[in-house]
């Protein structure tokens, strides 16, 4: 389904009706099985215990990495609203590094 919008959090409420909700890692990367990549993705880092949104990073670029740059749309946005500073760091870190690798593959 193209073009949703993914907010994943264990308790904040998304910003808007238009938003998928995923409480946990697990939930996240369901709903991207199913639905495929959105257009703009929301992260929460702590997810409850030792879950965290890490676990969605790291499968979002493999699944990338798997379907030759294929799985993540031209128009990829994503936001961190994640109070964990480190959290917020490492989540951007990967994220943007791996968007800003891809962008420049012929």
């Amino acid at each position: 389904m193209k073009g949703y919008k993914l907010f994943i959090d264990d308790l904040r409420i998304p910003p808007g009706a238009s938003w998928y909700v995923a409480r946990n890692s697990d939930q996240a990367i369901r709903t991207l099985l199913s639905l495929g990549c959105p257009s703009e993705i929301s992260f929460d880092h702590d997810l409850g215990g030792e879950d965290t949104a890490m676990k969605v990073v790291h499968w979002l670029i493999d699944q990338d990495m798997n379907n030759q740059g294929q799985f993540i749309p031209p128009d990829f946005q994503y936001l961190v609203h994640s109070a964990n500073p480190v959290g917020k760091a490492n989540i951007k870190g990967l994220l943007s590094g791996y968007l800003k690798h891809k962008s420049q593959m012929p």
